[in-house]
């Protein structure tokens, strides 16, 4: 979090987690230099740009493959949750992948003509009527522009500046680009070659996102279908106070599921109880799996902190969430399904008065 906006709030998990990513980059592009006439075998001899392309077009397709994979993963086991912190930085690098391989395949195969080369790479080939012989050329110039649109708009500025909502629903045009990307190369560098391992890879990485969403989505679908139970007044039975004492660590949530909205955080300070909206005000990530880290809540996405009592950030920042009423009914803890407005106070409730 920053009270202002910097290019890069840089700490040391964001340090590892970048030279972690430029040295897989590197391991890989080496590998496939060396590697590729061996792996992919070809019908005509492979030149070093041919190579040089493929290379970093392979590259761009694993890490945005990677990079979809990280979210379900997360939701399915949270010893992901790292590799969600600093995902942006992982779409950036991507999108410079990317700019590299457009730059090496305009600059090898529309680089010596009279037209000029991206002039080229939209003409060379008309064939829009036709299915296998459709210009895949286009299909990856639309993957690139939303790769870039995205990278361009990573930012928090932009974040704030097109309310979160508009943000999301352009950054969900990632799996649009996935698409184009696994079409863009099964009419591309499939269509030209014979080796079976790119089919291979290609159908592999559709399979596996796609069983890693549909796994993710069931758990999730199974969490929401089996709310917690209500009293006569809507109230939501959250747990006893000693299994609450007993299970609950502290600085962690009991995550509490209502008919209608949005799952509630009931968080453990201490000896008491505070309840709030699960979901970030920055990027909407689950703040129940995160954990109180200097008295505040703290979002294991992106390190956005709200106080437990309030749900306001701590000053100088400004974002909040709803909060909730708790009450005791003998040995039970329950929660008002109803939020608050958001940064609305309320009296945390004590754990140990109910003994006794």
């Amino acid at each position: 979090m920053s009270a202002g906006f910097r290019a890069v709030q840089w700490n040391r998990h964001k340090q590892v987690y970048d030279l972690l990513l430029l040295a897989g980059v590197a391991l890989y592009l080496a590998g496939f230099l060396a590697l590729g006439p061996r792996l992919l075998p070809s019908d005509h001899p492979v030149t070093w740009e041919t190579l040089r392309t493929r290379a970093l077009g392979s590259c761009g397709l694993v890490m945005l493959t990677g990079i979809l994979a990280i979210g379900p993963l997360a939701r399915l086991d949270r010893r992901f949750l790292p590799l969600l912190y600093n995902r942006r930085h992982f779409g950036v690098l991507t999108c410079l992948v990317a700019l590299a391989h457009a730059w090496s395949a305009i600059d090898w195969y529309h680089g010596a003509g009279k037209l000029d080369p991206l002039v080229s790479l939209l003409v060379s080939n008309p064939n829009y009527g036709s299915f296998l012989g459709f210009p895949f050329e286009a299909l990856g110039v639309a993957a690139l522009l939303i790769l870039v649109v995205m990278a361009v708009t990573s930012h928090d500025f932009w974040l704030a500046f097109l309310t979160p909502p508009v943000w999301k629903a352009i950054h969900m045009a990632v799996y649009a680009a996935f698409g184009l990307l696994i079409l863009h190369v099964a009419l591309g560098v499939m269509q030209a070659e014979r080796s079976a391992v790119v089919p291979v890879l290609l159908g592999g990485a559709v399979v596996l996102l796609g069983a890693l969403h549909g796994a993710a989505a069931r758990v999730e679908r199974r969490r929401d279908e089996t709310p917690d139970a209500a009293d006569a007044a809507g109230w939501l039975a959250v747990g006893t106070v000693g299994e609450l004492r007993a299970n609950l660590a502290d600085g962690r949530a009991r995550i509490v599921v209502p008919p209608q909205g949005e799952r509630i955080a009931v968080f453990r300070n201490g000896g008491r109880l505070s309840a709030v909206v699960n979901v970030c005000a920055h990027q909407n990530g689950p703040l129940g799996e995160g954990r109180i880290i200097d008295g505040c809540i703290t979002c294991p996405w992106h390190g956005f902190q709200f106080r437990p009592e309030n749900g306001r950030s701590p000053p100088p920042f400004t974002d909040k969430i709803a909060t909730y009423r708790l009450k005791r009914e003998g040995d039970i803890v329950l929660v008002d399904p109803r939020p608050l407005p958001p940064g609305t106070p309320v009296a945390p409730l004590p754990l140990e008065e109910a003994h006794g």
